[in-house]
Formats: C-alpha cells, structure tokens, sequence
C-alpha cells in the first residue's frame, strides 16, 4: 500500500481541502496520516474525520503533532522564540517521516508545513503543494524550492510559480458539499418553495458591515426574497427574529449543503474556499472581499479574479452600502444564467481529481 502524509494547518481553510482529498486517497489505496501543530484548529479537524460521518472508510487518520512557529513581519515577542519551535518542529517532523516512509507528501499551507517540507526534501520523499490564494502566503513561498509540484486555483498565480512545477487545478470542495437538498433547506428555514432565496455568509466571526448592510434593506429584500442570514457569533439581532421570510443563524455547520442547495444568490467574503465552493455549485455570487485594514488583500485579489472570470460581482468593503447592494442584487439576479453559464466552463472544477492525479504522478 501507498502511503501519503497531509500536512496543514493553523486556519480552516489550510485542512479542509486535505479532508476533500481523503476519500480519493483511499479509493487509490493511499494509507493516509497527518502532520500538523500541537494545538492548532487542524488537530480537531483531522480528530473528527472518521467519527463524523465523512469518511468513506470510517477509518481515523494518524495524527502527529509538532511544534511550530510564525514568520511575522511585525515586532513580537514571539519572534524571538518561535524560530526555535521551527527547529525543533523541523526535527520532529524529520523523525516522523525517516518512521512512516511515505511515498509522498501533500501540504495545503501554513506555517506548519515549512519544518515538514523541508525535511521531506532531506528524506528525498517528493511534496505536492497547494496554493489557495492567488498570491502565494510566505509559508508556501519558502517551500517551493523543496516541491516536485504546486497546484493553484487561479490562473494568476501560474505566474508566480516555477513553470515546470506549476498546475491549475482549483480547490479540492469535500464531497458532502454537493449533496445538498434544496428543499430540505428551504424546509429547514420555514421557508415557501415559490420565492428565491439569498443566503448571507459572513464568515466564520461574522461581519458587522456585511450584516448592517443585509438588515438596512431587509423590508425590499423581502418583498421578492427569503433571506437566510449567517450572521457570526453573537451577531443575532433579536429584534429581527421572527420576521417572516428571514432567518439568523450564528454559525451553520450540518445543514449547511442543503442551504446553499436552497440559495439562488450568495452574498460571501471572498476567503479562497468559500469562493470555490460557489463556483463548484455554480452559484451566482455578491463578494465583499475583506479590506487591506483587516487582511493582506488576499480575499481582494481572490474577488477581482472571480470577477475578470465572469463568476461573481464585486463590492469593495469601503464601497459597500445599503443602496450599492441592492443595485448589486438587481444586476446579478437579472444575469443569473450568465453567470452560471461562465462558472460551468470553468477549468478550475473536478479538483479532487486533478490533485490526486498529480500527487500519483510524483509518488515514489
């Protein structure tokens, strides 16, 4: 048997594409195991996988826990230190490694990665990398010098990679994604099969702007709309609840599927997978990519690159207002086919297939 380790961590978005490619691994007869942090979200993750439903086998995965350090371009204290932890990570990760012999090594991102890449590259064991973004994060920068090959979900980052090593193939969406029931979302939420729905997504804190914005024009919205609000934690507005045609919720996790099977139009930030996963649906979107007050610009370059593409209309943070929205809405629900049509010519789809087949090109 073949025998793979994924490797990511320190946000969502760095795991959840290695737990799309597990079933694919296993259909090819990959033995699976993970290489993240101690204490990072990638350890529940990864935990989960197996007793939660998704796994194909119903096996857990081997999970090896190492130390691990930010590269900051900052000033904190923790930088005096955390190149210390890289170290010792680096060493703990070579230890792993020289044990399992794997035939390759597959890294999402984040700084975990690095120690595990590079001493992938001392064992010669061969490492696929992934790129979400379409600049490439620091932790990926440092190790595509030790890649065999670096998948991307958009075609402006080919530009930033080494042409040989470099592969479109969008990003890996979990199977579970595309089983959804439309109308047990709309079942869900208490609402009519007649009337289309706008389903909000926030993000995982919530977005003050985006949801003032959403309840400013609730009235309009809902004389031709049902709105489904995922609005954040502690972000409920109780003076709302109730109101026929409108549902809040803080976090959706289970049903999730079903209501984005329910939505005709999303309003999402713009984080690398949650704007694939709207493209994998097909879904005609509003993106409010998160401004460079509050991130690196990473979720801006996403959007204006969906937006070139013809997948979504784009609304800067700074720009976003009741009206803007609306007029937004307007031109996305009346070009909703156009939209659609754009998404499904799409070469950055079937991700999971086209990871697995590079990842089987490179393994020893």
């Amino acid at each position: 048997m073949k025998r793979i380790i994924l490797t990511g961590g320190g946000t969502a978005g760095h795991v959840t594409p290695n737990i799309a490619l597990i079933p694919e691994l296993q259909k090819r007869g990959y033995e699976i195991h993970y290489i993240g942090s101690k204490t990072g979200i990638e350890k529940e993750l990864i935990g989960n996988y197996g007793t939660s439903g998704s796994s194909i086998s119903g096996n857990s995965i081997p999970y090896y826990g190492i130390s691990s350090g930010k590269l900051r371009r900052y000033f904190d204290v923790k930088n005096f230190t955390d190149p210390f932890r890289i170290i010792k990570g680096y060493s703990e990760a070579d230890k792993i490694i020289k044990k399992l012999k794997p035939s390759v090594i597959f890294s999402k991102g984040g700084f975990v990665t690095v120690p595990v890449v590079k001493a992938a590259k001392r064992r010669h064991v061969p490492c696929v990398l992934h790129e979400s973004d379409l600049s490439p994060g620091l932790a990926n920068r440092l190790c595509i010098s030790s890649a065999a090959a670096i998948c991307a979900n958009f075609p402006e980052t080919l530009a930033h990679l080494p042409e040989d090593k470099a592969h479109l193939t969008g990003s890996p969406i979990r199977h579970e994604l595309f089983t959804g029931n439309r109308l047990k979302g709309l079942d869900f939420c208490g609402f009519t099969a007649n009337k289309p729905v706008i389903l909000v997504i926030g993000g995982s804190l919530g977005s003050v702007r985006v949801n003032e914005a959403v309840r400013e024009i609730l009235p309009q919205l809902l004389e031709r709309y049902q709105i489904i609000h995922l609005c954040g934690k502690e972000k409920i507005d109780e003076s709302l609840q109730g109101m026929e045609g409108y549902v809040q919720y803080e976090y959706i996790q289970k049903e999730l599927c079903d209501l984005l099977d329910a939505a005709d139009i999303v309003i999402s930030r713009a984080g690398a997978n949650a704007i694939c996963e709207l493209l994998a649906l097909h879904k005609p979107n509003i993106l409010i990519p998160l401004s460079l007050e509050a991130s690196r610009g990473d979720q801006i370059l996403n959007a204006e690159s969906f937006e070139k593409q013809g997948f979504s209309y784009v609304i800067k943070e700074e720009e976003l207002t009741s009206d803007r929205l609306l007029e937004a809405l307007q031109h996305v629900d009346d070009n909703r086919e156009q939209y659609k049509s754009a998404m499904a010519a799409s070469s950055q789809q079937d991700a999971v297939i086209k990871v697995a087949d590079i990842i089987d090109s490179v393994a020893l």
